[in-house]
């Protein structure tokens, strides 16, 4: 069983808005916190959003004020709302779950990934 997969992406001028989802199983979305990143064309891959234990919200400078990461407990779902975008938020978008008390954005500490969702933005 695949523990993380993520849909939601597509093509979207400018100014718009994508809201991309990441579905965990049960044991995943319970036992580990999640995140979001984005590796845009070359590129390294970086933090985009993520909770920590106590749920709190963080985001990448980046992003802020534009974008937002819910969960949805009951459906072992996690989401990220994306607003006003940019041609510079162009990336293929992935989410990550890696254990509580771990390091956010250290790629190491993440034990599992999606295949990712591709996000386009058009000028």
């Amino acid at each position: 069983q695949v523990p993380l997969l993520e849909s939601g992406g597509g093509l979207v001028q400018a100014g718009g808005s994508l809201r991309l989802s990441c579905a965990a199983s049960g044991r995943t979305f319970s036992n580990y916190a999640m995140d979001w990143f984005r590796q845009a064309p070359g590129k390294e891959r970086e933090f985009v959003a993520g909770f920590s234990w106590s749920s709190a919200t963080y985001y990448a400078d980046s992003v802020k004020a534009r974008f937002t990461i819910s969960r949805d407990n009951a459906k072992n779902t996690m989401y990220l709302q994306m607003n006003s975008l940019k041609p510079e938020d162009t990336a293929v978008y992935y989410c990550a779950a890696r254990k509580p008390g771990t390091t956010p954005r250290d790629e190491n500490n993440y034990d599992y990934w999606g295949q990712g969702t591709q996000v386009t933005v058009s000028s």
